[in-house]
């Protein structure tokens, strides 16, 4: 039987831990410059700050500094701190900000960084151009408001609500509807500047969009608190789709679908039992008292603590009231989740 190549074994480790040994020195020197770097940056951010932050501070009281030239080493940093500032003041402070950066030409700058810089940098300019609510700015965020990078479209959705609401709306509200990877949270804050235009928009295209994507205008509009149109609610209240019925009682908050809301109590679905119970307790009276009592026998816990919750919350519903319609349970689960509902109200 022939020896094993031992010597060939022996190259290979050799050649291996060379290998291994260069890399590990080739990660160290790169740790090593990108702490430099960060450093350089951080002295930099510091320079910057200790030399416009006075500035800055003096036009926000008020006052009427002499600026000088912003070199273009310094330009990025400035940036982050004027949008720093404007993100904590309100008022006649950021109009001083805005004024500040148009002397310097910031808005020039932020639309140029817009077409060709890096991505963090693109974000910077859309935030930039956002609070100063600069109009020369609106056909170069609008691509960038389609991106698929979602920070990068989010943040220029954000900045084009801020330069014209209306024309945002119009604009937007048809992207967040198809849009899935945008959080409804997101978009909730971004709308909220522009959350009556937007009403109008959802009231006009909802009669147009396909059931997969109703439910997502419905929570647009819940999570924006705007009240729809009476007959395009009732058109989701009526719906076929569970989730879109769904939606639509989540929006209801008034008054006039109450028809469809008292008809969706008695939905085969719990759910809908659940959602039309708190649309009641929203939007109904006194008269609706005795269909919430009955829920208070449904099968499902959630439906039975709904309804309780929205016997609660009937207006001009005393506490004599309540105490008549606990007299009158004679189901046992009912009475419980009454009694549970009311010692919630004593504690809270």
């Amino acid at each position: 039987m022939p020896a094993p190549p031992t010597d060939s074994f022996v190259t290979i480790a050799v050649w291996t831990g060379a290998i291994a040994l260069g890399v590990t020195l080739l990660l160290a020197c790169q740790i090593v410059l990108l702490r430099v770097e960060l450093r350089r940056h951080q002295r930099r951010d510091a320079q910057v700050v200790a030399r416009w932050r006075p500035l800055l501070n003096a036009a926000i009281v008020g006052e009427q500094p002499a600026l000088p030239a912003l070199p273009a080493h310094e330009r990025i940093h400035f940036m982050r701190l004027w949008v720093h500032l404007q993100g904590s003041l309100r008022g006649d402070a950021t109009l001083a900000l805005n004024a500040v950066a148009r002397r310097l030409g910031v808005d020039e700058l932020a639309r140029r960084m817009l077409a060709r810089a890096p991505r963090d940098e693109r974000l910077l300019a859309a935030l930039v151009l956002g609070h100063l609510a600069d109009r020369a700015a609106w056909d170069r965020l609008l691509p960038l408001a389609q991106a698929p990078d979602s920070a990068l479209s989010l943040t220029a959705l954000w900045a084009l609500v801020r330069v014209d609401p209306h024309a945002a709306a119009d604009y937007l509200t048809p992207l967040f509807i198809e849009r899935d990877d945008w959080a409804l949270s997101h978009v909730a804050g971004i709308l909220q500047q522009a959350a009556a235009p937007t009403a109008a928009v959802l009231g006009r295209i909802l009669p147009t969009l396909p059931q997969e994507r109703l439910p997502r205008a419905l929570r647009i509009a819940e999570a924006l608190r705007v009240p729809l149109p009476g007959p395009v609610l009732a058109g989701a209240l009526t719906s076929g789709a569970v989730p879109v019925v769904i939606a639509g009682l989540r929006s209801v908050m008034t008054p006039e679908t109450i028809a469809e809301v008292r008809a969706l109590l008695a939905h085969s679905d719990w759910q809908v039992r659940v959602q039309a119970a708190r649309a009641l307790g929203r939007i109904g009276s006194r008269e609706d008292a005795p269909r919430l009592t009955a829920l208070l026998g449904d099968q499902q816990w959630w439906v039975r603590y709904r309804a309780a919750q929205a016997l609660r919350e009937l207006p001009a519903l005393t506490r004599a009231d309540m105490a008549a319609v606990r007299a009158s349970l004679t189901d046992r689960f009912a009475l419980d989740m009454l009694d549970q509902v009311l010692a919630e109200q004593e504690t809270a």
